[in-house]
């Protein structure tokens, strides 16, 4: 059986599935040798009347049952982060929703959780004390939720900010002022444009030192920094200069093998939207690296590549289309509809490239179902049989 595929130049091609998934049983015990954290979709509502612009209707059951998922191969969840489409559908008051009921969820089963706090309440321009103040209460409201927080690169901040000098002042108050340590999130602008200049400066080596002086000032309160700006040896020169007890997690998507394997200068945890699609296979090559097996590792997780920078190409911030379709796929929710509408965002032959990839890999526990579906969305736009 053969399933015909659209590529980019609108012609019609031949694949045939895959008919073994790569099967991958639940162990819900934590990794041991590195904290690995995968940020989460949300599912859409799809019986709920609104429109693009609207608050977002999610699907709670759905939701929490897919974080149910992640816990139980012993991944960690980070909460109300641009994968859940922070920002691009999803507001505070539906990210407020998301952080209490996703806590909740999260010491009903014994499973780690870490949650966004940013500033996305501010919808016109703002001051530094309001941006301040945005940003204390979210961190007052994931730390009453019993998560560990993680601060969110503010679009906010990046447009009233004046100099470097003002993001010391607003970070040096929240950490000085957070129970426990934080992670920080530096996101570049290939995920949110608006997120030009961070830290004070276009020039990232500048950037990186203002970073870092953040850190310095108050080590005991930074748990460790996420890093998304899709550039390894930045990240592994970073992550050398971070104080003792100071982890870099990793949030590039595109060289994720590389940097949490490591070298003899140390190595990268994760915290990847790519962990979403890969949450199974991506347990079991950090248990085989558990082992000392580096090569085993590699064999698994190197081959995901391919998949996981077809899902972030540019624009970057449109991944998450391709995540919530393999959701759908291996059977994680009953539709794709995303809120906002952004299913639409990327092209058929991009959907149907991240099937092929995904199927590929095996990542699909009844790949039967997987094909169906895809036939399903094809027939949709228009391809038969």
């Amino acid at each position: 059986m053969t399933i015909r595929l659209p590529g980019a130049g609108g012609r019609l091609r031949a694949y045939e599935p895959r008919r073994d998934p790569l099967a991958v049983l639940p162990d819900g015990a934590p990794l041991a040798s590195r904290t690995v954290f995968s940020a989460a979709h949300v599912v859409a509502d799809p019986y709920a009347d609104v429109s693009p612009d609207a608050p977002a209707a999610v699907d709670w059951d759905a939701t929490l049952a897919f974080r149910r998922h992640l816990w139980s191969h012993g991944l960690g969840v980070a909460e109300a982060m641009d994968t859940a489409q922070r920002g691009m559908g999803l507001d505070w008051a539906g990210a407020a929703e998301l952080i209490r009921r996703s806590s909740a969820e999260a010491r009903a089963v014994g499973g780690r959780i870490a949650c966004g706090a940013g500033t996305d309440q501010l919808t016109g321009p703002a001051t530094l004390h309001e941006v301040r103040a945005a940003y204390e209460e979210q961190l007052a409201l994931v730390e009453e939720s019993g998560a560990q927080a993680i601060l969110m690169a503010s679009r906010a901040l990046a447009a009233t900010a004046a100099g470097p000098e003002d993001y010391l002042d607003v970070y040096g108050h929240l950490l000085r002022q957070s129970a426990d340590p934080v992670i920080l999130h530096w996101l570049g602008p290939m995920f949110d444009p608006a997120l030009e200049g961070y830290w004070g400066s276009d020039d990232l080596d500048a950037a990186t030192e203002v970073f870092l002086e953040v850190i310095a000032a108050h080590p005991d309160k930074v748990d460790g920094v996420k890093v998304s700006l899709l550039d390894a040896r930045r990240e592994a020169e970073l992550r050398r200069r971070l104080p003792d007890g100071v982890r870099c997690y990793t949030g590039d998507d595109f060289n994720y093998p590389e940097l949490i394997a490591g070298d003899e200068r140390g190595f990268s945890h994760a915290l990847l939207g790519v962990f979403d699609p890969l949450g199974p296979l991506a347990a079991r090559a950090v248990r085989v690296l558990d082992t000392g097996d580096v090569k085993g590792f590699h064999e698994l997780l190197d081959p995901t590549v391919e998949l996981s920078r077809h899902l972030f190409q540019p624009p970057t911030r449109f991944y998450k289309t391709g995540v919530v379709l393999l959701a759908w796929l291996a059977g994680h929710q009953d539709h794709f509809a995303m809120v906002g509408g952004l299913q639409a965002a990327r092209s058929l032959p991009h959907l149907a490239r991240a099937y092929e990839l995904a199927d590929g890999l095996g990542l699909f526990p009844d790949p039967q179902c997987a094909e169906t579906r895809m036939k399903t969305l094809l027939a949709l736009y228009g391809v038969t049989a």
